[in-house]
């Protein structure tokens, strides 16, 4: 059997390339090998993987563990993507302004020599969700200058979006940041986003119009659950129909019981059956390739 290896290049403290080659035979990896004993690290950015090799562009949730990642990792892995990891920081999304200078940078890395040709998939996780978002507002006040983007983006996957009112994203702090005090960080936050409104409220509803008329219009999957305290079911279910409506392609995978950014964990059968049905429609993955 032929083994995986990963060459990792750390382009900052918050963006990680994952570069999926052929290795040597030995025995077969485990599931965290490519991001642990088989991956490599690189300091520089020179590229070996063919200029139209697919690249999946991954948004973990806030505070995810770099072995939970790697689950998700490993799925593209053996469909021949490499892997380009964009995490998010709290203060991008209380500071609105720093999560769109954040959100140009990523865009800029994409649109570079190294990626510019490079069809996409997107994966965004929870609070991922909104750090994406932040790219698709830059594009959205210049289609023209972004177009090639939207058009290499071959599908995007969002999982336990936080959706809601400003409460529900008050209460998703609290039990992201201090489970234990999460009534305090709640009502702490509500305070700050009415005395800053200007500052993030209107960041929020700027950014939650831009998703809803979202710029990319590739085919979509969406992961959610009836009980996220995170995410409001029914906001959720408004957005799919509103972008059917609008003639794009979203297959969506409710359960009525799971764990916010854990469905994989909790429900992996139906998890990678879905993933996979909608990954060989875009027709980004051999038809031999196996989750």
């Amino acid at each position: 059997m032929q083994a995986r290896r990963v060459t990792v290049h750390r382009i900052s403290k918050t963006v990680t390339l994952y570069l999926n080659d052929a290795a040597s035979p030995k025995p077969s990896p485990g599931p965290l090998s490519a991001l642990n004993d088989a991956a490599s690290t690189s300091p520089s950015l020179a590229l070996t993987s063919a200029p139209t090799k697919p690249l999946l562009l991954m948004l973990p949730w806030l505070g995810s563990r770099p072995q939970a990642v790697a689950k998700y990792c490993e799925i593209y892995f053996r469909t021949g993507f490499d892997v380009l990891i964009v995490e998010s920081a709290v203060s991008q999304f209380l500071w609105p302004r720093w999560g769109l200078d954040y959100g140009a940078r990523v865009l800029d890395l994409l649109q570079s020599d190294c990626f510019v040709s490079r069809p996409l998939l997107v994966h965004a996780f929870s609070i991922g969700g909104y750090t994406f978002t932040q790219l698709l507002v830059h594009v959205s006040r210049d289609t023209q200058k972004y177009y090639g983007f939207t058009q290499r983006i071959r599908g995007h996957i969002y999982d336990s979006l936080v959706l809601g009112s400003l409460e529900r994203m008050a209460t998703g702090l609290g039990k992201i940041l201090l489970p234990r005090l999460k009534s305090q960080v709640k009502w702490a936050s509500m305070l700050y986003f009415r005395a800053f409104k200007h500052h993030t409220v209107d960041y929020f509803n700027n950014g939650i119009d831009v998703f809803w008329n979202n710029p990319v219009t590739a085919p979509a999957l969406v992961f959610f659950c009836q009980n996220d305290a995170l995410c409001d079911p029914e906001g959720m279910e408004e957005i799919i129909a509103y972008w059917r409506k609008r003639g794009m392609e979203v297959t969506d995978r409710k359960w009525e019981e799971s764990t916010h950014a854990g469905h994989l964990k909790r429900h992996p059968q139906e998890y990678l059956s879905t993933l996979e049905t909608f990954l060989k429609t875009l027709g980004m993955v051999p038809l031999k390739a196996k989750m």
